[in-house]
């Protein structure tokens, strides 16, 4: 017996019926697993997230029209499914796997490695942060210019478009995501976000911050080595006399 939690809500996304089916029943013999859905294509899989708010998708990659990458892409505000990835291709479940997904299953689906995949998705229930972050690793590897990040006001989690997020601000131990309306907390350390954002518009201007340079839209210099940023939003940050000489550089005054 599994402890009494309430039963994962399960979608299943794939074009063929027969794979469907066929993955409908292998859950059926999980006590813990509800099928709430499914969808045939990724415009009826978007349409269902938003709707059902599944736990766990069961995405197929390739399908006509939008894709898994694409239904990963364009996730509804406020859904942070759990993703396993579903293949017939090596080459797409590597490249799902390494850039975030929880788990991806080859077809034919095993019942062993289906079981795997559930043991993982049962380990990330109430884990919403970091189910969160794997959604944005996956929509870096759909997208790779696309790059978000995950944000948090009060118990809600986003994912912010980068081009949208002016900076990153350090308040002891928490950071913050300022965006023109409002801010978010980060669910990383400043460092963590630094090297994840390395050849970005991302500059740190001094320790405890990093500054979107599309954002920047006047540099006051203070002293010699001093400059002051002020953002598009009327925020100033001072730059420290470490960071001038980058910040200089990066904008290219």
């Amino acid at each position: 017996m599994r402890m009494a939690f309430p039963p994962i809500r399960t979608l299943i996304v794939d074009d063929e019926p027969i794979a469907r089916s066929v993955l409908r029943e292998e859950l059926g013999g999980f006590d813990d697993v509800e099928v709430i859905g499914e969808a045939e294509n990724g415009s009826a899989a978007l349409l269902q997230i938003a709707r059902l708010k599944p736990d766990l998708v069961f995405l197929d990659l390739e399908m006509p029209g939008l894709g898994g990458f694409d239904v990963i892409h364009k996730m509804p505000d406020g859904a942070f499914p759990v993703v396993v990835i579903v293949t017939a291709y090596d080459q797409h479940a590597i490249r799902a796997f390494e850039a975030g997904a929880l788990d991806y299953l080859l077809k034919p689906v095993s019942r062993e490695r289906l079981e795997k995949a559930l043991d993982r998705a049962r380990a990330l229930r109430g884990r919403t942060p970091e189910v969160a972050e794997s959604l944005v690793r996956l929509n870096e590897a759909s997208e790779p210019k696309s790059r978000k990040v995950v944000g948090r006001s009060g118990e809600e989690y986003y994912l912010l478009d980068l081009n949208d997020v002016l900076a990153f601000q350090a308040e002891h131990e928490i950071v913050w995501i300022l965006t023109a309306r409002q801010k978010y907390m980060a669910t990383q350390a400043l460092r963590h976000v630094e090297a994840r954002l390395r050849d970005s518009t991302f500059q740190r201007v001094h320790r405890n911050a990093l500054v979107n340079v599309n954002h920047v839209r006047k540099m006051t210099p203070l002293s010699s080595q001093r400059w002051m940023l002020t953002l598009s939003n009327g925020q100033e940050f001072i730059v420290s006399k470490r960071q001038a000489a980058h910040v200089r550089q990066l904008l290219q005054w």
